[in-house]
């Protein structure tokens, strides 16, 4: 199993930070950094300003939105970052959610599995540099009757196949994932539960697509907090508002990915309480209503056997890169979460 780093979002006021983070990953042998956008940094200005002051270590999108930008525009930065950093680079996609695909860019999120099936087609025919011709539902290139061509990219990219990863919570997503991707990139994993909440619908996919689980990246993020033993449900809490602003109040009451995998997950009137709570304006009651057990089994927290312990378990359960989000309110908090990963890794015999 290898080890991930997610940066998050950029302009959180720990941006230098952030950079001595991914360094300091680069250094301890981490596979690949991710950086996420939402409505606020772009994961691809970010992920060149890494891949320039780094020498090893994957750059990786955590997610591009697909609503954000043309299939083709997607293609050209994914060739663009592939160059520059001599086949570094790493494509997730994602349709967010319908606050942010309205709200934000003003596109109606309906039918994101046919967007996405469509997106990714077009993506990967762009990327092939044969000239761009597609038709479908959601994109006909060119449009017809007008004066477009097909065009063909100009760019060259370091490798002929970009690994195409895409964000997904809900069983009908994973299923067309592991059918039309490289890897699937998960949020909220328990090791307990990734077989019936992911695995098998990800199998599934794969299956269709006459393909097994060999070679397809499975990529969790886990929130990593280290400390002593005795001090977990204390480190658990640090995480509540966190899991309550996902679980809570990402999306809208009808459309909560995070709150329907808590459910699945055998949180059914906990995630109704959290959601309730957290869409009334009483946060800090939502936060409280988190389970202890629902965070601990999403996170790694403690002393680092036992974190060696969890990352076991994932990678009994199927995970192949294991993307940590270090907790720590300084630097040293974060680079000495980063380096427990790393010990932790070698402890569990994973590394």
């Amino acid at each position: 199993m290898q080890l991930g780093i997610n940066l998050g979002y950029w302009g959180a006021g720990m941006d230098a930070d952030n950079l001595a983070v991914a360094q300091e990953a680069d250094r301890l042998g981490y596979g690949v950094c991710w950086a996420a956008e939402a409505y606020g940094s772009d994961a691809a200005t970010v992920l060149t300003w890494v891949a320039a002051q780094t020498e090893r270590i994957d750059v990786g999108s955590a997610i591009f939105q697909i609503p954000a930008r043309q299939p083709a525009m997607t293609a050209m930065t994914a060739a663009t970052l592939d160059s520059l950093s001599q086949g570094r680079f790493r494509l997730g996609l994602g349709v967010s959610g319908p606050q942010v695909s309205e709200g934000w860019y003003g596109v109606t999120f309906d039918k994101p599995l046919a967007r996405t099936r469509e997106y990714v087609e077009i993506v990967r025919k762009a990327m092939t540099r044969e000239r761009l011709s597609y038709e479908g539902q959601h994109w006909t290139l060119p449009l017809p009757g007008g004066p477009g061509k097909p065009i063909k990219l100009t760019v060259h990219p370091q490798r002929e196949h970009i690994p195409l990863y895409i964000a997904a919570i809900g069983p009908k997503n994973l299923e067309q994932t592991g059918e039309i991707a490289d890897g699937a990139l998960l949020i909220f994993p328990s090791a307990d539960h990734l077989e019936d909440t992911a695995i098998r619908h990800l199998r599934a996919g794969r299956e269709k697509a006459g393909k097994t689980l060999d070679g397809f990246d499975v990529c969790p993020t886990v929130p990593l907090a280290l400390g002593d033993d005795k001090d977990v449900t204390a480190l658990a809490d640090t995480f509540r508002p966190y899991t309550a602003l996902y679980v809570g109040g990402m999306g809208s009451r009808k459309q909560n990915f995070y709150n329907q995998l808590a459910q699945r997950m055998g949180y059914e009137r906990e995630a109704a309480e959290i959601q309730d709570k957290y869409l009334s304006g009483d946060k800090q009651g939502a936060a409280a209503a988190v389970p202890h057990d629902l965070i601990d089994q999403t996170t790694l927290l403690g002393s680092v056997d036992r974190i060696a312990d969890r990352m076991k378990a994932y990678a009994a359960a199927g995970v192949t890169t294991l993307t940590l989000a270090p907790a720590g309110f300084t630097l040293d908090e974060r680079i000495a979460s980063l380096r427990a990963g790393t010990e932790a890794l070698e402890r569990a015999g994973l590394a």
